[in-house]
């Protein structure tokens, strides 16, 4: 890591280390701020589709080599795996993450809807999004984690479950989990000591870290010792983060150090992530083409100790955050 700001192309990490995700694309309501901005007008399927494998296209020409979506992010398997099927020339470098444990129940409502996703980590669960997963992405995924798990999820503790994910291992996928919640730290130690048929079963871990939550910093750092993949997601804290959602007093540090190094809020917050000596990807999360210009000009940008310690304070308590994510509105 570079001992001063720098914006050049060679001061970040590779762009290899970035991954894009499709949360807010693959359906028409998600928990961004601002995506009413963002989206075609009417959000149909056919548009998402586009936006989706426009974005897919730019984050592979640039060099992103991660792409991770989910069973609950609405039709993004559906569209990753069109979007697979018609480049099999990305096929030789291309690490693709799904995920299984949530049901999508919008029915393509961005709002109006009780619950837009069902949490069920059963064996009935995995057995039948395993086959959904498969029949939309061919080959793929090569990362498959259960999704969102907490400190009493039967993840954590079904044998039978963990029978299942230990002959999907032996097929060569990695096994994982994602977390969320302010006990993300305990249940990534807890998925550390998990084993099966006598081996570890998990691989993988994709965790909330970010300026606002950093809380789960330490024990991604244990799991990438143990050699773990270590995947950051929302990086922008769902769009807290952003330029134009960063203008409270909270985010004033952010702000000013933007403006002296002469760049966004947004890739100086993904930069910072992908700073961690622990962190393999960082996703982004761009419902744009602009944001995710945006975002990967993080790959530029290497922040010096002195800037991550300015950037200390807009740490929130784990709980504090995760009551205001709560209270994002679907839109």
């Amino acid at each position: 890591m570079p001992t001063a700001p720098a914006t050049g192309p060679a001061a970040g990490p590779s762009l290899a280390r970035f991954g894009l995700g499709t949360a807010a694309v693959g359906r028409p309501g998600y928990i961004t701020l601002g995506r009413d901005l963002d989206l075609p007008a009417g959000r149909g399927v056919a548009a998402l589709r586009e936006r989706t494998h426009t974005l897919l296209d730019a984050a592979y020409a640039a060099g992103v080599r991660y792409f991770d979506t989910a069973r609950s992010y609405g039709r993004a398997e559906e569209f990753v795996g069109a979007w697979l099927a018609a480049r099999p020339e990305a096929a030789a470098d291309l690490v693709v993450g799904s995920k299984w444990g949530y049901t999508y129940t919008a029915d393509w409502r961005a709002t109006g809807v009780p619950v837009h996703e069902v949490k069920e980590h059963s064996t009935a669960v995995f057995d039948r999004q395993i086959q959904e997963t498969r029949t939309l992405l061919g080959r793929w995924p090569q990362v498959y984690l259960v999704h969102s798990v907490t400190p009493d999820s039967p993840a954590l503790t079904d044998p039978a479950l963990h029978a299942r994910l230990a002959r999907l291992a032996s097929e060569g996928v990695r096994i994982g989990l994602s977390t969320s919640g302010p006990a993300q730290a305990a249940t990534v130690r807890a998925a550390l000591e998990v084993t099966a048929e006598g081996r570890p079963l998990f691989a993988a871990v994709q965790s909330t870290w970010n300026l606002l939550e950093p809380s789960a910093g330490p024990a991604l750092a244990e799991a990438h010792a143990a050699g773990w993949l270590v995947v950051v997601k929302e990086g922008m804290a769902n769009g807290r983060l952003a330029d134009r959602n960063a203008t409270g007093p909270d985010t004033a540090a952010l702000r000013a150090l933007a403006g002296r190094t002469g760049t966004s809020c947004d890739a100086l917050a993904l930069a910072a992530a992908a700073a961690q000596p622990w962190a393999d990807v960082v996703l982004s999360g761009a419902a744009t083409l602009e944001q995710l210009a945006s975002n990967l000009t993080a790959a530029g940008i290497g922040p010096a100790p002195a800037d991550l310690a300015a950037l200390a304070p807009l740490a929130e308590p784990a709980e504090a955050y995760w009551r205001t994510r709560a209270a994002l509105p679907w839109a």
